[in-house]
């Protein structure tokens, strides 16, 4: 993966309090403030993580803080490390390991400590996994070996027992998947045999089902969607043919289309992005 360029001189600047504000750490550990509506930036440095990584995860705990996971350091050393950031103190401390030899693993923030849960139905990488509001795990697409998926499966944490569950319209890996407020799963863009899709579709957890959406602006792999507070879908970066983008655009569930906005002020991919429990945005990128 090549290098990016590094964020410009730090600066920061204060929006009014009647106006949405996410913040996101790229790249080398800087802040990005967005404004919801002008989509103004400002920059300051925090802490580095302990290891750098990519093709990682992170998630939000219910304590505030951010759980990251895994990943590469050169696409063939894989990491089972793992560790948490602070927002309150901006930073990272490390925290149990991952059993490298098993796919599944369950994580409990309150000791610290990874366990081992039941296996997939199909063994799968570069997918994407979902919680929904039933508290079940929605785990789509990826690849076996040379092979592309359009399957879906769920992980019931009552039982510890994964199910399947009806197969995606398109196969795709490194694509996103989002909760929508209304529940329902929304999945676009990724891979398929190497052709970019902007294709977007919505799983519906009562049905067990999947109906094609609205597409987005530009066909893209490995970006990164959020869900921001106001409901719509943030998606940000990517790859398209080896060209990294700056791209981003939001979806409106109850339009079902996508809209451009301003453009990033560097391009990335395999980044990550959380939503913190303050209204933040993180994003990550090794």
């Amino acid at each position: 993966m090549r290098d990016q360029p590094r964020l410009s001189r730090p600066s920061t600047k204060k929006t009014s309090e009647n106006i949405e504000e996410f913040r996101c750490l790229i790249h080398d550990d800087s802040y990005l403030t967005i404004n919801e509506t002008q989509l103004e930036t400002g920059w300051y440095n925090t802490t580095r993580m302990n290891n750098r990584r990519h093709w990682h995860t992170a998630s939000v705990l219910t304590n505030g803080k951010v759980l990251v996971v895994g990943g590469t350091v050169d696409g063939y050393i894989m990491l089972d490390s793992t560790e948490l950031f602070d927002p309150l103190t901006e930073t990272w401390i490390a925290t149990g390991g991952l059993n490298k030899r098993i796919l599944q693993n369950l994580y409990d923030p309150s000791t610290g400590i990874w366990t081992l849960t039941g296996n997939m139905t199909y063994e799968r990488h570069f997918h994407r996994v979902s919680i929904l509001t039933n508290g079940k795990a929605l785990v789509t697409g990826g690849k076996y070996g040379n092979y592309f998926l359009n399957s879906a499966e769920l992980y019931d944490p009552s039982t510890g027992m994964w199910s399947p569950t009806g197969s995606m319209n398109g196969y795709r890996y490194w694509h996103t998947a989002s909760v929508l407020n209304n529940g329902k799963v929304l999945v676009a863009g990724g891979h398929n045999n190497w052709i970019m899709l902007n294709s977007a579709e919505l799983y519906d957890s009562s049905t067990g089902t999947w109906t094609t959406t609205g597409s987005m602006n530009t066909a893209c792999a490995a970006h990164m969607a959020i869900v921001l507070t106001n409901g719509k879908v943030l998606a940000t970066g990517g790859n398209n043919s080896n060209v990294f983008l700056n791209s981003a655009e939001l979806y409106d569930s109850l339009t079902e289309s996508w809209t451009t906005i301003g453009n990033m002020n560097h391009s990335r991919c395999y980044h990550t992005a959380s939503m913190l429990i303050n209204g933040s945005v993180s994003y990550w990128w090794l």
